[in-house]
């Protein structure tokens, strides 16, 4: 339950910076930015978030981990934001300039989500389960 929680909290993240950025600023149609929102939101939290973020150093080294997974992410968010716009566009001239900044913006924010999923989702799934019962 705890990572369809952060699923829905990375969805709504990435979904409000594309449709502020990509919709309000690049003109973009809303429902091409929910698209790439749910794209992005799964591969970033498979890849950046289970793959990078929960695997790379000790649990200890947070802010390492944070630094690594975060570039990941900017960088993912980037390519796939990119590739997507140049399907959804119909001006592709300003499509490297929206990933760029939709990219470093969703990186800001990945930052704190990080901590969150650190502390809610990893954290609580690693603890030990009292599994004897009171009768």
């Amino acid at each position: 339950m705890n990572h369809v929680k952060a699923l829905v909290i990375k969805f709504v993240m990435i979904a409000a910076v594309l449709g502020i950025i990509l919709a309000g600023i690049f003109d973009f149609a809303f429902s091409d930015t929910l698209v790439i929102s749910l794209v992005l939101t799964l591969l970033a939290y498979v890849v950046g978030d289970l793959g990078i973020f929960q695997n790379t150093g000790a649990r200890a080294e947070q802010d390492k981990r944070n630094i690594i997974a975060t570039l990941s992410d900017v960088l993912l968010a980037a390519i796939v934001i990119y590739f997507m716009g140049l399907s959804f566009a119909e001006n592709s001239e300003s499509i490297v300039a929206a990933a760029v900044v939709s990219a470093v913006v969703i990186g800001l924010g990945e930052w704190f989500f990080h901590k969150y999923i650190d502390k809610q989702v990893f954290e609580a799934t690693d603890a030990p389960r009292n599994t004897q019962r009171d009768y």
